[in-house]
């Protein structure tokens, strides 16, 4: 299992888990049946004092208003054993564990806000059983976190062995490392990875080495009651399930203007390109890592910073457009410069391959399959469109609320 800053499996604050000891059955509270003191023979008084029944005590106090969801629902016992302990919201349950002699229980998850809770025990003890029950409401957040959005997310997509996975929040998160702890990622053919926090807004996960091919992941934000900052607490969780397709992964060399495309460790596709004329850096292919992003048939290409007129200026429609980066590059179709596709570089910095060849490549990526380029004097940079895999991991990793 990959995991990062693992949490318990069960669902947070509203999942049901029904902890039972296996002791035997009780009842009462202060009272409860027992001995009558005189043992029942109507003696002169010289009998044993009758013992008290188990006293069973809850926090929060039963009636309690406000409760952070971060809070600690505790029951003891005095002068016997717990036997079961309920705490139920919304007809759901919440987890907990019993200490070693059953004296006491401690729930193990964050409550979940703007709830009311039902507590129930019961123990047992020499002088007979107990049972005692209480109820209490957690606070309405000022401010409620929750996922914005989770890419990839979107139903029935495959994805490249190249993908991260990128979570926004719906506001500023001021504890990171509590709710990176709530953050669970669990791989059929587990890698190591790590989070890395961009803003207070914006965390990403990578794998140190891409995916393994043809697997899920799941993603689970168990946000429900994580406190994450002055009056700030998740209200919900999150899930999705990422399905990660062949390793398709592609080579381009711009000095020998060619791009090679492997699935799985096996070529499939060699193509003449022509990449940037390098007259300028605009103009410059930027070699690393790059991962695909999204597609358009036809895409517009304006040249950036210069308006019509200007030197230098262009516009141009281009068909089964593939990008790469932000900084305007794309694996395109360009059949002005198939004279050049193979022997010279003359785009201002797209990788231009012939009209049919750009067709297959368009109708055959995923999001997140991985494009390696070489032979440019212009590095991608890691935070230029999906460029993560520039960043070496024991430094990605760096960027964790959890990670030393």
């Amino acid at each position: 299992m990959l995991s990062t800053a693992r949490r318990s499996m069960t669902p947070i604050a509203g999942v049901a888990v029904v902890l039972t000891a296996t002791l035997s059955a009780c009842s009462g509270g202060s009272g409860g049946s027992g001995s009558t003191g005189d043992g029942g023979s109507g003696g002169s008084g010289n009998s044993a004092p009758a013992v008290p029944a188990p006293t069973i005590k809850i926090s929060p106090a039963t009636g309690s208003a406000g409760v952070r969801p971060d809070k600690t629902v505790v029951v003891t016992a005095a002068g016997g054993q717990l036997q079961e302990v309920t705490v139920r919201a919304g007809g759901t349950t919440v987890e907990g564990e019993f200490d070693s002699t059953h004296t006491k229980w401690t729930s193990k998850q964050p409550l979940k806000p703007s709830s009311k809770y039902t507590v129930s025990a019961t123990a047992a003890g020499d002088g007979g059983p107990a049972n005692a029950s209480s109820s209490f409401a957690t606070l309405k957040p000022k401010f409620p976190l929750e996922i914005a959005d989770v890419t990839p997310g979107i139903k029935g997509e495959t994805v490249g062995v190249g993908m991260p996975i990128m979570v926004r929040f719906n506001r500023p998160v001021q504890d990171k490392g509590a709710v990176e702890q709530a953050l669970e990622v669990e791989a059929q053919k587990p890698v190591k990875g790590a989070w890395r926090w961009i803003d207070d807004t914006y965390a990403i996960y990578r794998p140190a080495k891409y995916w393994p091919a043809h697997q899920k992941v799941k993603f689970t934000a168990h946000l429900t009651g994580v406190k994450a900052g002055r009056d700030t607490y998740g209200v919900e969780d999150h899930s999705t399930t990422i399905k990660i397709g062949a390793a398709w992964v592609s080579s381009v060399n711009t000095r020998t203007h060619m791009m090679v495309v492997k699935r799985d460790g096996k070529v499939v596709q060699s193509m003449k390109i022509s990449a940037g004329k390098a007259t300028t850096r605009e103009y410059t292919t930027t070699s690393g890592v790059h991962l695909t992003m999204e597609r358009g048939n036809p895409v517009t290409m304006i040249s950036p910073g210069k308006k019509e007129g200007d030197p230098g200026y262009y516009k141009e429609i281009v068909n089964h457009a593939v990008r790469i980066s932000n900084s305007g590059e794309y694996v395109h179709s360009a059949p002005w410069s198939v004279g050049s596709q193979g022997r010279a570089n003359v785009s201002h910095g797209c990788v231009n391959a012939s009209p049919s060849q750009a067709k297959w490549f368009y109708e055959n990526f995923h999001r997140g399959d991985v494009v390696k380029i070489v032979g440019t004097n212009r590095a991608l940079e890691w935070n230029n469109g999906w460029g993560f895999w520039q960043m070496p991991f024991s430094k990605w990793k760096q960027g964790s609320a959890l990670e030393s």
